[in-house]
């Protein structure tokens, strides 16, 4: 699985993108709910006291003239408790909400007149209510004042005239409710509000979308009033706006995503159409390993150095070959010649026999360099099998001791060498092989060549030394240069063409591996082959 991951970086990138954008969506989903509810919460707390406390501010001789409920305090005002902005709100006649984790606290600034013999006028004060996070207090306080209000106004209506409906609406514009008595059908039935009703003298009983209070007056007449606001931490605008954060965002990351992998793209399309304008050495600059486009840079890149590789070795070939064509076509040109001055059949057949050879040595040209071509360009079909190397060596150093008897040829192999002698390879480029490379050694040795084979698990090395004059370090690259060669000394009978040890390197590499040049401990050169014995499918 691992593995899998690693090898899919641009799901990785991708995945990890959309992780991290759903963690900071989620902090920040939790941060703008935790404020917002925050703010909506003090002001639905805010809302639903501030009639109350109106209407208190409005009557202050109930503050002062009667027994105040649990969590209702008055006291004097002492500008020194509070900050600058909070006395600001007093001054404006505004509450001050404070939402805790355990409590809500809410305060006004109110006048009460004094007129004792010390003091006249009006004292400002501060009334205070602290209930508890569910609001039991609050709901008491609310119950408490209504139920002030609702005797007064029965002491002073009867229930059934029309100045008590009036006053009766009147209290439920003041303090934003409804309230409406119980009795007949409307009988409660519940044993939790006729306990709490016995014990407090009223009964909070919350729905989901409604608060009902129940009050037991002191002529035992029981009033239901309907609160109209119900706070709710689920807000249809809140959830409707991290939504939109959400798909914004995520939008976001799509676009700059795709933004990259665009602009990614097109320096890959530019790279192509320079190169189709013929300039040959543009490059993707951001090729890399990180991703599938990454790799898609490195493949392109690989793709044009093969092009320029090979305009290259076209323009080389096709120079070399016009050079290399040029003796032998003036050869046969010259041996036509020569037959119209034959007089006798003996010259003439000489003469064929020659222009034969040249013929014969145009077609090895063309074979080498087809042969050359089709390694350099793109690869050959090659058709891997597994088969016994040694076998193969053995073969090559039997075919080149005819010819030279004076050159002794061996073939030697490291202990342990034929145990892993079995190597995936295509049989004949890699006879090629060996047999241009132990021909070319016995051309120049002066006694002795030697085959040298080391395998092993991984891979196969062949070493053909010779004790001829050897080769000079820094020509040991020039020698696979296509139609090299290395002095004006060396014949076509003696050096052939120049394409046989690039045939060689073109072999190796198509094989995975490698040929390269050293000196040999016996005084010659030494041309090693290396390849892996498994190819990879």
């Amino acid at each position: 699985m691992l593995r899998f991951f690693v090898k899919k970086k641009l799901f990785v990138r991708i995945l990890l993108g959309l992780a991290a954008i759903v963690f900071a969506l989620g902090l920040f989903s939790l941060l703008v709910f935790n404020l917002t509810n925050s703010v909506r919460e003090e002001h639905y707390w805010h809302d639903l006291l501030l009639p109350y406390y109106a209407f208190l501010s409005d009557n202050p001789s109930l503050v002062t003239s009667s027994s105040l409920p649990v969590g209702l305090v008055y006291s004097e005002f002492n500008g020194d408790l509070y900050s600058r902005n909070d006395r600001l709100r007093f001054q404006s006649g505004q509450m001050i909400v404070d939402l805790s984790s355990v409590s809500i606290s809410s305060e006004m600034l109110i006048s009460v007149s004094q007129s004792d013999e010390l003091s006249r006028g009006e004292a400002q004060g501060v009334l205070s209510l602290v209930s508890e996070r569910g609001g039991s207090q609050i709901f008491s306080f609310m119950a408490w004042l209504v139920k002030r209000n609702l005797e007064n106004v029965m002491s002073q209506f009867d229930v059934n005239s029309s100045e008590f409906q009036l006053a009766l609406e009147v209290l439920e514009s003041e303090f934003e409710l409804s309230i409406h008595p119980v009795s007949g059908e409307k009988s409660i039935d519940s044993a939790f509000i006729l306990e709490s009703l016995a014990n407090f003298g009223f009964a909070k009983v919350q729905a989901e979308d409604e608060i009902a209070l129940y009050l037991s007056l002191s002529t035992g007449e029981v009033y239901e009033l309907m609160l109209s606001k119900v706070y709710s931490p689920v807000s249809y605008i809140l959830v409707m706006f991290l939504a939109f954060c959400a798909i914004f965002s995520i939008a976001l990351l799509a676009f700059s995503f795709f933004q990259g992998f665009d602009r990614r793209i097109r320096t890959i399309e530019t790279a192509a159409s320079r190169i189709s304008r013929g300039e040959l050495d543009a490059r993707v600059t951001s090729a890399g390993e990180e991703d599938a486009i990454s790799r898609l840079g490195v493949s392109f890149n690989s793709m044009a150095d093969h092009i320029q590789r090979l305009m290259y070795v076209q323009k080389e070939m096709i120079h070399a070959v016009s050079h290399e064509l040029r003796t032998p076509v003036a050869r046969i040109r010259f041996g036509v010649q020569m037959i119209e001055d034959c007089q006798t059949p003996e010259s003439v057949q000489k003469q064929v026999k020659g222009i034969d050879g040249d013929i014969q040595e145009l077609d090895e040209l063309i074979d080498e360099i087809l042969t050359y071509a089709r390694l350099e360009q793109g690869g050959p079909v090659l058709v891997f099998q597994q088969a016994d190397v040694a076998a193969i060596v053995s073969q090559v150093v039997a075919e080149q001791r005819t010819g030279k008897p004076e050159i002794a040829i061996m073939a030697e192999f490291k202990e342990g060498s034929e145990v892993w002698k079995e190597s995936d390879v295509e049989v004949r480029y890699i006879h090629r092989s060996l047999q241009n490379l132990v021909g070319n050694a016995k051309r120049y040795a002066d006694s002795k060549v030697k085959v040298s084979c080391s395998f092993d698990s991984e891979t196969c090395r062949i070493d053909v030394e010779d004790d001829g004059p050897g080769i000079s370090e820094d020509q040991w690259e020039s020698v696979f240069t296509p139609f090299a060669r290395l002095d004006d000394s060396r014949t076509r009978s003696s050096g052939g063409y120049g394409l046989g040890l690039s045939i060689v390197r073109r072999i190796l590499y198509w094989h995975g591996g490698q040929a390269f040049l050293g000196r040999s401990s016996m005084g010659g050169a030494k041309f090693s082959l290396v390849w892996p014995r498994k190819q990879s499918t």
